[in-house]
Parts: C-alpha cells; structure tokens; sequence
C-alpha cells in the first residue's frame, strides 16, 4: 500500500511540474488543489526586475513650469 501511495505521488509531482497545478477531486467535485512551490526572494532588491519599463527619459527637463517657478 504505501509503495503505490508513493508511486502515485510522484507521478502527481510530475504533473505539477509539467502543468502548473493539479485539480483534487472527489466524487467529480473539487477539493483542492496542488501547485508548484516558490519561494519568496531573501530581499526585495530585484523583486520586480524586468517587470517594470520606463519608456522616457525619466531626468530630462519635461518642459513644464513648476507652480515653484511662478
């Protein structure tokens, strides 16, 4: 019995790691889910890098008169 326990969870590992998640079901209603695990970065230092672009020149003159100019 716990060798198939065992031969099963493997394969529903691999699964996971093919598809992303698995469904859990019982008698054709969902009752949980398997996903794969991540884990969350030591420090926010490049949390979002390549996430955000900046598409103009974020220090050049915007042309624009500050209400401090005025």
């Amino acid at each position: 019995m716990a060798s198939e326990f065992k031969s099963r969870c493997l394969k529903i590992m691999d699964d996971v790691a093919a598809s992303g998640e698995v469904v859990v079901t019982k008698n054709g209603v969902p009752v949980g889910r398997f996903v794969p695990f991540t884990r969350k970065p030591k420090t926010l230092r490049g949390l979002h890098a390549g996430l955000v672009q900046a598409g103009d020149d974020l220090i050049a003159p915007s042309g624009e008169a500050w209400q401090a100019d005025r």
